[in-house]
């Protein structure tokens, strides 16, 4: 017995209106419920303030980062340029780029809470 699949993702920001923005208006996710957003039937991505989830005694254990965290999105094949042309358009700055040596490539934006967005086109781990 395993776990299927990823059911959920949590993004840490203290500024919460501005990254909900960077997730709803520039990458397009659609918001369910504030700070809920689902990307397919399968997965959901939270926006959570470190500050409220690192408090014990509020009905679910405790959690929240010490610093920066990473996601990555797969986006479809041919989509990357359009992606980076995206985030230039919105005055996101293009941290990195990488051609991976298996297969796919990558690039790296932050969001404004300084996480690590890792857009995939391809796939990069082998199956």
């Amino acid at each position: 017995m395993r776990p299927r699949r990823v059911y959920e993702t949590v993004v840490y920001a203290t500024n919460f209106e501005a990254a909900a923005a960077f997730y709803r208006d520039v990458l397009g996710l659609r918001e369910v419920s504030d700070g809920a957003f689902r990307l397919d039937d399968d997965a959901l991505l939270l926006l959570f303030d470190p500050t409220r989830s690192s408090q014990h005694g509020r009905g679910v254990p405790s959690h929240g980062p010490s610093g920066a965290v990473h996601v990555a999105f797969a986006v479809g094949d041919g989509e990357l340029d359009a992606w980076r042309e995206r985030f230039r358009d919105q005055g996101i700055e293009l941290e990195q780029e990488i051609d991976w040596p298996r297969g796919g490539r990558s690039i790296y934006v932050r969001d404004p809470a300084g996480n690590s967005v890792e857009l995939v086109e391809g796939d990069l781990w082998p199956r």
